[in-house]
């Protein structure tokens, strides 16, 4: 029996574990179905919020004075930050640029 920080672990429950693709396709249908579909949408526009979320609290920034340098309303940030809305890549790339930030776009090394 292996163990982690002392505690016993059952390697065959483990092997028997569903993966994370298995347990997407179980919740949300599988990849190409309009609910996987959908469900990837709003997964990227929380994680694209939580980006800006957190590049802007790092800036010591407020949602109002992000807002206002971009010309927008705090609502707008806001509904960015909790993934209710997606910005266009012009927006995105303001929103990177108020906050000092610049967009690398690099090859994904498969």
């Amino acid at each position: 029996m292996n163990t982690i920080n002392g505690k016993k672990i059952d390697i065959e429950k483990l092997k028997n574990l569903p993966t994370f693709n298995e347990v997407l396709d179980r919740k949300y249908g599988a990849v190409g179905t309009a609910s996987r579909e959908l469900f990837s949408k709003q997964a990227r526009a929380y994680y694209t919020g939580q980006l800006i979320e957190d590049a802007r609290k790092s800036a010591h920034l407020t949602q109002e004075e992000l807002a206002k340098r971009l010309g927008a309303d705090k609502s707008y940030i806001s509904r960015i930050e909790n993934g209710k809305t997606e910005p266009k890549v012009s927006t995105f790339y303001r929103i990177a640029e108020a906050l000092g930030l610049s967009v690398d776009l690099n090859p994904i090394n498969t």
